[in-house]
């Protein structure tokens, strides 16, 4: 076999130990040649960015001395604020200042009634927003705005319970905590009420409850002055089991409270309803509702049925839904009956891969009342809820 002159050649430098031995070394220089080359070529874009650092602080120190004052009170301000999706439900604090109006039917109750909201409020865990919120706020996307619908009442009618199953929807966005901003703390402005509002996008609907709304006389006329257009929605709940949910309520709270029927007449012989006490003043919703119509026309309103928002709560909040323009989202396969509290709960809560029912404060046994008390309250509820049923076309069935 012959052999071209460079394999030849190649044969020879190969076969000789020494030869060998510098072939190698070589092939092993023009590796690590290659891996400094390529170190330095990645570490070249250091410099820049070191010194577009160093001169950024220069910039900043010589900034600061021109505008020091002002440039540390724009960084306590910015510290201060607090995110975008930390949730006004747990760092509300609810002012003690209370107007007159508000006194009028919320009178020795309203303490009792703060202290187990705030404990209904501790008893739900927390919950982050869901990733896509959360990345949208950090961007910097979303505003306040002033609430577009707004959850007016009633009292111990299912209000918080419709604002939990309302804000599983992704087009909602609800403060946790009761603004009550229409009754007690209207002097702080609309700029300060503003101010406690979630963050939402384009299309997102922005909401709160504060179910003392549909018994404050400003109360309507506050929020038509703020958008004529705001939805308002009431929950309604057969007024004697209402009223008595009500004294349970302030019940747990103060023990030391007089009995129910003693509280809901003015002379038990006589059967005198007492009206001037809220728990029965709460349930006469024809009146109330005639001084929201002054403001608000009915198509407007949506009542809600407490009574249908336990057995059906989907078919009710497809109604909700469909008042509010939205897409039915939440339908039955949201919903789960919990046997024990005897009302239904959601089977994921917002921000939460968790079945959530309400807090212990919510579903509380009722206390015996005398069968001949209730029948009397029923009795003086009558053409109440008769004149309700005609104002709203719609009979709840209480009687």
């Amino acid at each position: 076999m012959e052999y071209s002159p460079v394999c030849h050649s190649l044969y020879a430098l190969w076969s000789s130990p020494v030869k060998k031995k510098l072939i190698l070394l070589s092939i092993m220089f023009l590796i690590w040649v290659y891996m400094l080359y390529s170190c330095v070529g990645y570490c070249s874009t250091m410099p820049s960015v070191v010194a577009d650092g160093h001169r950024g602080k220069e910039t900043g120190a010589a900034a600061g001395k021109r505008t020091e004052s002002g440039g540390a009170d724009l960084v306590s301000r910015l510290l201060a604020q607090p995110q975008p999706w930390e949730d006004v439900e747990s760092d509300y604090e609810e002012p003690s200042v209370r107007t007159a109006a508000s006194r009028d039917l919320l009178n020795d109750e309203l303490e009792a009634d703060r202290a187990d909201e705030w404990d209904g409020m501790r008893a739900e865990p927390r919950r982050a927003p869901e990733p896509s919120a959360m990345s949208s706020f950090s961007n910097g996307s979303g505003s306040k705005k002033l609430p577009q619908a707004i959850i007016i009442g009633v009292k111990k009618g299912g209000t918080r319970a419709l604002l939990e199953f309302l804000r599983v929807h992704p087009d909602i966005r609800a403060v946790g905590a009761e603004p009550h901003f229409f009754d007690r703390n209207y002097e702080n402005g609309l700029e300060w009420y503003r101010e406690l509002m979630p963050k939402t996008l384009e299309g997102q609907i922005t909401m709160e409850k504060t179910p003392s709304y549909f018994v404050t006389r400003e109360a309507p006329s506050r929020i038509a002055a703020m958008s004529r257009d705001t939805k308002v929605i009431v929950v309604v709940r057969d007024p004697v089991t209402r009223a008595i949910s009500d004294y349970t309520q302030t019940l747990s709270k103060k023990p030391d409270i007089p009995s129910f029927e003693s509280l809901t007449f003015k002379n038990r012989t006589t059967g005198l309803i007492d009206t001037s006490w809220s728990a029965v003043q709460i349930g006469i919703y024809a009146k109330h509702l005639d001084n929201w119509l002054q403001y608000f026309p009915m198509e407007q309103i949506l009542f809600v049925s407490g009574e249908r928002l336990i057995s059906d709560p989907a078919g009710e909040l497809g109604r909700v839904q469909d008042f509010l323009g939205l897409k039915r989202i939440i339908t039955d396969k949201h919903f789960y009956f919990n046997q024990t509290k005897g009302f239904p709960c959601l089977k994921k809560a917002e921000g939460s891969s968790k079945p959530h029912c309400l807090g212990k404060t919510k579903g509380r046994t009722h206390p015996n009342i005398d069968p001949e008390v209730v029948q009397r309250l029923r009795d003086f509820y009558r053409p109440f809820n008769m004149k309700f049923y005609q104002m709203t076309g719609h009979n709840f069935g209480w009687d």
